[in-house]
């Protein structure tokens, strides 16, 4: 379990911002930051992973302090448990893929844990070139497998991932088990790969719940003809509710067991509405 209670003073849009995080996030979950620029997310991890120093508060993981203002403890950052993903990758130029993850090893770490990961991110064959050499998802890659060298307690994702690297981070998530908290702006990413959304307003937390409960609110579209991709699907006792990506919205949309059927996540539809009453169809 990793908890922690935050408070720090930064400089926002309109002046002085009071950031005040409150929360828990148990081993194994993924748990998304959603919400404006400037809000606070990064620099929430940025504190979590001891890059940046609150002024007051707590963060304990698994019954270890990492930070206490009232106890003047505060954990370097090598110390703690971290991987830390940025938006640029932050690899170093000048190491091979190889390097880099191994540069990242705990002193007396199990190098065995590099290889796994280069197999795993399916960057062997990449294993001993420079970050320059790489596409844009190769190095994405790179610096997941980086942040995971540790077999870190918190996973602090800060990035711009395309669909190829959110599949990536749902599987390494569930093969690792490792709490993490991705920075998104993109509804459906986190109804693809978190299970817990934060809201982030003005530097606090607000409206949290699963993806569908944040996101979904309960409405039901009505529009007359769209394009959407379907996220999830939710059976119940007589209908089946679609949760459907359309451009950045999350619209649900209750279907019948007849209408459900041979859908799945990650299919590309057209819904129409036909008296009030939404159609989904499969397209070739």
């Amino acid at each position: 379990m990793i908890a922690f209670s935050l408070r720090k003073t930064v400089s926002g849009a309109y002046g002085p911002l009071l950031l005040d995080f409150e929360a828990e996030v148990a081993q194994g979950e993924a748990v998304a930051l959603f919400g404006p620029s400037g809000s606070g997310k990064t620099t929430l991890l940025r504190m979590l992973a001891g890059l940046a120093t609150p002024e007051s508060g707590r963060i304990e993981v698994e019954g270890e302090t990492w930070f206490d203002s009232a106890k003047g403890i505060s954990l370097a950052p090598q110390r703690r448990r971290v991987g830390f993903v940025f938006q640029d990758y932050a690899l170093f130029p000048t190491m091979t893929v190889r390097q880099n993850l191994s540069y990242a090893l705990e002193k007396g770490g199990d190098r065995k844990v590099v290889g796994e990961l280069l197999s795993l991110m399916e960057l062997e064959a990449l294993a001993d070139r420079l970050p320059e050499t790489l596409s844009g998802g190769q190095r994405q890659r790179a610096a997941l497998a980086r942040a995971l060298v540790r077999r870190p307690k918190l996973s602090a994702l800060d990035l711009a991932m395309r669909r190829k690297l959110q599949d990536e981070l749902v599987r390494v998530q569930r093969t690792f088990g490792v709490a993490t908290m991705l920075v998104s702006h993109d509804p459906g990413e986190v109804v693809r790969t978190c299970s817990r959304v934060l809201s982030v307003e003005g530097g606090r937390f607000g409206k949290t719940g699963t993806p569908q409960e944040v996101f979904g609110g309960g409405r039901f579209s009505g529009k007359f003809r769209f394009q959407a991709e379907i996220l999830s699907l939710e059976p119940s006792d007589v209908t089946t509710v679609a949760s459907l990506l359309v451009g950045s919205e999350v619209v649900r949309v209750a279907l019948m067991p007849d209408e459900a059927e041979g859908l799945a996540p990650g299919d590309r539809v057209t819904v129409a509405s036909k008296a009030f009453n939404p159609v989904l169809w499969k397209e070739a």
